[in-house]
């Protein structure tokens, strides 16, 4: 689909996408450009991975097409700054995926008619398993969808969506590794509290986590069928389900992710 690509930024997520890309042999290890400040960064992304890595972000827009842009949101002004004149709109796709920042901030910065796509993957990246939601510029193409869909492919599954719905993708996905391994913490613990060796627990409750999740996507039931299937009239199930429903954890969840959503809005409006 595409040849080569960039990354400005070589922190872990861009680590992440590159281990996807080698992978799933998207490209060989020297159609890999990276740039990154840091000499020892640079140094190890070219050991390990046998990439091609650069300190100047411009080296990365003169050298590439297709360019991610991995870096944090607070320097994403900068670059964005220092890379704005070697921009051509209709040679380069810039694909962000930098946490909190609208389109229309990479819209205003940038040349006109610049193509920009904004991504959104999870930690779980590291171990190729995210969900990337993407959502295109004002002039972006599907071709440029495609791409995207095809790069962040090689970490996990895609989802191509508006951008209005991002601010929920990070609510949801974006922090959902850490409400879950909360919740696996807490069943690690309950099972401590019932008299069982940490170790033994850990592995009980990963593994029990690891099993509902195939079980629902081989099976093709939902949350509630599952259930269903594990709660017996009378039995234990049930009687734990009662405790967790008179304490109201389907409700304090959906709080959580509801106040972590109007966070991200607030964020969003900060950046425009």
């Amino acid at each position: 689909m595409i040849s080569s690509v960039g990354i400005i930024g070589g922190g872990q997520m861009a680590e992440a996408l590159v281990r996807g890309f080698l992978k799933k042999d998207l490209f060989s290890p020297q159609r890999i450009l990276i740039s990154d400040p840091l000499n020892e960064r640079r140094q190890y992304l070219e050991e390990f991975y046998s990439v091609r890595t650069t300190n100047k972000n411009t080296e990365v827009i003169e050298n590439e097409a297709v360019i991610i842009l991995a870096v944090k949101p607070q320097v994403m002004e900068k670059v964005l700054q220092e890379i704005r004149e070697k921009i051509d709109p209709s040679t380069h796709l810039l694909i962000t995926i930098a946490a909190g920042l609208p389109l229309s901030l990479y819209e205003k910065r940038l040349p006109q008619g610049t193509r920009i796509l904004r991504v959104m993957p999870n930690t779980c990246a590291l171990v190729l398993k995210s969900i990337s939601a993407i959502s295109k510029g004002t002039y972006a193409s599907e071709r440029d969808v495609e791409i995207g869909s095809y790069l962040f492919g090689a970490i996990g599954k895609v989802i191509v969506m508006e951008e209005k719905y991002l601010d929920a993708v990070t609510a949801l996905s974006g922090s959902g590794p850490a409400y879950v391994a909360l919740f696996v913490e807490a069943l690690i613990d309950g099972g401590v509290r019932c008299g069982l060796p940490r170790n033994l627990a850990e592995t009980l409750a990963i593994a029990t986590i690891e099993g509902t999740v195939a079980l629902m996507e081989e099976t093709g039931k939902n949350p509630y069928e599952i259930k269903t299937m594990v709660t017996s009239p009378g039995g234990t199930t049930i009687n734990a389900l009662n405790v967790l429903y008179q304490k109201g954890l389907p409700g304090i969840i959906m709080e959580a992710i509801y106040c972590a959503f109007k966070r991200a809005q607030e964020l969003s409006s900060e950046q425009e």
